[in-house]
C-alpha cells in the first residue's frame, strides 16, 4: 500500500512538473512570439522634410546693370517677390544589422513646370511651355553601414558638411528668412556629392571624413566665387580629379558646438571641354571654415568665418571666357579668394512667460551681421568688382508655435562703397522641418 501511495505521489509530482515546465515553454514562446511582433510592427519607415514659403520687398532696382551705372537707379522703384526657396521630401529606412538607407529631394524655387498646349490663338499649334523656373534636384541618396557610434561608412550621393550653413540648413537652424547669405553665395549650399563618408561620434567629439568628385571650374563666376561648381548640367558627374572633406565638432561646454571643417580638390580637369593648352593647372580648390552654435540660457547664437582659395583663377578665366555661348559657363572672371564671415543670435522672450513657456513655444528677437567678397583677392589682369563685397545687416523676430514650425519677419540692409546703392528689404517666412513617421 506505501509502495502503491508513493508511486500515485511521484507520478502527481511528474506531471505538476510537466505542466509547470509547459507552462513555462508556453509563457518563453508567447513572450518571444510578443517580441518579434512588437519588433514587426515597429515602422522602420522614416518620412520627413522642410519647406520654406517667403515674400520680400526689396527696396532697390532689380535691373543688372544698377552695379555698373549705380547713378541711374538710385531712386528705382521697389519691388516685391514671392519663393518657395526650399521644398524637401524625405524618405528613409532602416534595413536592420546596421544598415540603413536616406533620400531627399529638393524642389528649390517651386520645381520646374512644363507643359504642352494646344494655343487656340496660334491656329491650333502645339506648343511647349515653362510655367514655372526653379530647380528639381537629388539632394541625398545613400546607404549606410553603422558598426558603432564611432564608426559609420556612407555610401551614395551625400551633402558635404563644409560651412556653417551646409552642415545646419534647415530653415528652424537659422533666423534670416533666406539662408546666410556669405556662405550660400560662395559656396555650393546645400552642397551635395557623390561620395563616401566615413563619421562617427565619441565622447564630446564628432567627425566627418569624405572622398568626393572635384567641382567643376567651367561654372566659377565673379559673384558666386566656386558655388557652381558642385553637381552637373550633363547627365553625368565628371569626375576626372577628385576631393576631400573634413569636419570635426566638439560639443564639451554645455550648449556649445565649436566645429572646424575643410574641403581640398583639383577643379581644372574637370571641365569637359579643356584643352591642352591648359594641361598643367589644375585649379586647386582649398577651402577653410570655423563656426560655432550656441543654445542656453534662452539665447540662440550662431557664427562662422570662411576662406576660400582657388589656383589658377587667372588661366580659369581666360578658358571659361573662350567657351561657346551654349555653355552653362557664366563665362566671367573668377577671382582667387574668397571670404565670408557672419554672426546673429537671437533672445526667446517666451522664455519669462510661464504659459508660453509650458506650451512648448518660443519668441526670438533677432540680429545678424555679415559680410561677404566674392573677389577679396585677384590675381593680375582680372577685373576687381567692388560691388561683390557685401556688409549686411539684419534685424527680426522668429516665432515657435511648436518646435517644428517657424514664422519669420525680417527687415535687412545691403552696404556698399559709396559708389553703389546700398539695398534695404524687408522679408517674411513660414517653414517647417520635422518628420512625419
Amino acid at each position: 500500500m506505501k509502495k502503491f501511495l508513493l508511486c500515485v505521489f511521484l507520478c502527481f509530482i511528474s506531471v505538476c512538473m510537466f505542466g509547470l515546465r509547459a507552462e513555462d515553454n508556453n509563457a518563453a514562446v508567447n513572450e518571444e512570439v510578443k517580441e518579434k511582433e512588437e519588433e514587426k510592427n515597429k515602422s522602420k519607415l522614416t518620412l520627413g522634410g522642410y519647406g520654406e514659403a517667403a515674400y520680400t520687398r526689396n527696396f532697390y532696382s532689380d535691373q543688372w546693370q544698377r552695379y555698373t551705372n549705380a547713378e541711374k537707379y538710385k531712386n528705382a522703384g521697389s519691388h516685391g517677390r514671392f519663393d518657395l526657396p526650399h521644398v524637401v521630401f524625405f524618405v528613409g529606412y532602416d534595413f536592420g544589422n546596421g544598415w540603413s538607407f536616406s533620400s531627399e529631394i529638393e524642389f528649390e524655387h517651386g520645381g520646374i513646370e512644363s507643359a504642352v498646349e494646344m494655343e487656340a490663338e496660334e491656329t491650333g499649334e502645339y506648343e511647349g511651355e515653362i510655367e514655372r523656373g526653379g530647380e528639381v534636384a537629388l539632394e541625398q541618396f545613400w546607404i549606410q553601414k553603422s558598426f558603432s557610434s564611432a564608426f559609420n561608412l556612407r555610401m551614395g550621393h551625400i551633402v558635404v558638411p563644409v560651412g556653417l550653413t551646409n552642415q545646419y540648413h534647415l530653415p528652424t537652424e537659422f533666423f534670416t528668412v533666406y539662408r546666410p547669405e556669405g556662405e550660400s553665395t560662395l559656396f555650393p549650399c546645400t552642397w551635395h556629392e557623390t561620395g563616401i563618408s566615413l563619421w562617427g561620434r565619441t565622447k564630446s567629439w564628432r567627425y566627418e571624413v569624405q572622398f568626393l568628385a572635384g567641382l567643376d571650374a567651367d561654372r566659377f563666376g565673379s559673384e558666386g566665387f566656386i558655388s557652381g561648381g558642385a553637381g552637373s548640367p550633363y547627365e553625368f558627374k565628371i569626375a576626372n580629379s577628385y576631393a576631400g572633406a573634413l569636419r570635426i565638432d566638439n560639443y564639451s561646454v554645455k550648449g556649445l558646438r565649436v566645429g572646424i571643417s575643410g574641403y581640398f580638390g583639383h577643379s581644372f580637369n574637370n571641365s569637359l571641354t579643356k584643352n591642352t593648352r591648359y594641361k598643367d593647372h589644375n585649379g586647386e580648390v582649398f577651402i577653410g571654415s570655423v563656426d560655432f552654435h550656441y543654445n542656453n540660457y534662452n539665447i540662440v547664437a550662431r557664427g562662422h568665418f570662411d576662406l576660400g582659395h582657388l589656383n589658377d583663377s587667372k588661366e580659369i578665366t581666360q578658358f571659361n571666357k573662350s567657351l561657346p555661348a551654349a555653355s552653362p559657363s557664366p563665362k566671367t572672371a573668377v577671382a582667387s579668394d574668397a571670404v565670408a564671415t557672419g554672426i546673429e543670435a537671437g533672445y526667446d522672450i517666451f522664455a519669462h512667460v510661464a504659459k508660453f513657456k509650458q506650451s512648448g513655444q518660443k519668441f526670438y528677437l533677432f540680429g545678424r551681421y555679415e559680410y561677404y567678397d566674392s573677389m577679396a583677392k585677384v590675381e593680375s589682369g582680372i577685373l576687381d568688382y567692388e560691388w561683390c563685397g557685401k556688409h549686411r545687416m539684419a534685424a527680426g523676430i522668429n516665432y515657435y508655435p511648436m518646435r517644428d514650425i517657424v514664422i519669420k519677419a525680417e527687415y535687412s540692409k545691403r552696404f556698399y562703397k559709396k559708389q553703389y546703392n546700398d539695398e534695404p528689404s524687408i522679408s517674411l517666412g513660414v517653414a517647417y522641418a520635422g518628420f512625419f513617421k
